[in-house]
């Protein structure tokens, strides 16, 4: 029966998946198409005052656009400028007829490996006119002619975008399982008729199926214990807000920098308030901390979805770092997480990324799995052996805290 109802679950995901292909509009499709018969396009550098015209252009082709306290937040108050040599472009656009047909933002971001600082640039919210599409790689290679760049990233690529990314020489991510998604169901039947929603059946099937979906979701979580469970520690455990975020977390992160060398976006206070405190967004973010012996021993953090979200509202792990990445810290906090999802009404609480040991800390909870259609994850260095060095999966610390993955508005 559990086999049963895990096989059951997987080929629900993938006939969504399966459906929601078929029904995409190709205009929605940011690959690239001939050119025929457009108005001369002429690339420039991205500028404050285009935001409502980037705004009207996201819209238009169904992304979330960010509001312009996020530009503010994103392009002005950004702590990684600090860092940069120059002022780095905010993005690029390109116009035609003193209109705005294509965008690709570009955000500096702050990484170490080892010893080593590193200025890292990702892209953001890259969008053009069906009939633009032909010159989409003039954007593209303008983000990657950019100067005083260590490593470049594409942490939101669907195939299309991969399919760039590769033709600039990029590399997929070699961290085990990035694209594998564990979550668990939170509440069945509401999940079971979310499912049935996203199929599109008619009343009669939505209603039996849904039941069927529900049963079966519910009778496999009881027998495979498939649920976050809290065991008897010493550890303690705090909620807080992002604004709460002080100088505990640094401590927290230099312990971290100096475990060993592996590639990690910067993490100091200042700059996880910074990241978590998206302006204008109606989703909720928690902060789990795990304190052993009166010092900060880790953190997670946690995304939720507007209330708004009728469909599939989802509570995502967007961050974690625990010292030595103890096990038993991860489950404390992945726990209160789940808790926490289950509270404010989510139907789902997924973990994206994170090293393949940190990931082992949830097995025993036997979370179900999909895997994203297409690699979610590329990146380039700016010198060969920095590239040799990450083409190990080991010298990664990958999640969505990484690019601009959790830096972007959960809806708009």
């Amino acid at each position: 029966m559990p086999a049963t109802d895990n096989s059951l679950t997987t080929r629900v995901l993938t006939l969504i998946r399966a459906r929601r292909h078929a029904s995409t509009n190709l205009e929605k499709d940011p690959g690239i198409h001939p050119l025929f018969g457009t108005s001369p396009v002429q690339l420039r550098e991205a500028k404050f005052s285009d935001y409502s015209a980037v705004t009207d252009l996201k819209r238009k082709w169904g992304l979330i656009p960010d509001s312009l306290a996020n530009w503010e937040r994103l392009w002005r108050h950004n702590p990684a400028l600090q860092y940069t040599q120059a002022q780095p472009p905010m993005g690029w656009v390109l116009e035609a007829q003193d209109k705005v047909v294509g965008y690709l933002g570009n955000i500096p971001l702050r990484y170490h490996y080892g010893d080593q600082a590193l200025i890292a640039v990702t892209g953001h919210g890259f969008v053009v006119e069906p009939a633009y599409r032909a010159m989409a790689m003039r954007l593209n290679s303008a983000f990657y002619r950019q100067g005083s760049v260590d490593l470049y990233l594409t942490t939101t690529a669907i195939e299309a975008v991969g399919k760039i990314a590769r033709a600039f020489k990029c590399d997929a991510l070699p961290q085990e399982d990035y694209d594998t998604v564990l979550f668990w169901v939170l509440q069945s039947y509401p999940f079971a008729q979310a499912v049935m929603k996203k199929l599109e059946f008619g009343p009669i099937i939505s209603y039996i199926g849904g039941t069927f979906v529900s049963l079966a979701v519910a009778s496999d979580k009881i027998l495979r214990s498939r649920w976050p469970r809290r065991s008897g520690t010493s550890l303690l455990l705090k909620q807080i807000r992002v604004n709460e975020i002080g100088e505990d977390f640094e401590q927290l992160w230099l312990t971290k920098l100096d475990e060993r060398a592996r590639l990690l976006a910067n993490r100091d206070a200042a700059t996880l308030r910074w990241h978590f405190e998206t302006p204008d967004d109606p989703g909720e973010t928690c902060v789990f901390c795990c304190y052993k012996d009166g010092n900060l021993a880790g953190y997670a953090v946690m995304r939720t979805d507007p209330s708004q979200v009728t469909v599939l509202r989802r509570s995502t792990i967007i961050d974690t770092l625990a010292i030595a990445d103890d096990p038993e810290i991860v489950r404390l906090l992945w726990t209160a997480a789940y808790d926490q999802a289950k509270h404010v009404g989510s139907l789902v609480l997924e973990i994206l990324g994170f090293p393949r040991n940190v990931r082992q800390a949830c097995s025993g909870w036997h979370p179900y799995q999909r895997s994203y259609p297409a690699c979610p994850f590329y990146y380039k260095a700016s010198n060969s052996l920095l590239q040799s060095t990450l083409s190990n999966g080991d010298a990664w610390y990958a999640c969505p805290f990484d690019g601009d993955t959790s830096l972007m508005p959960l809806c708009g």
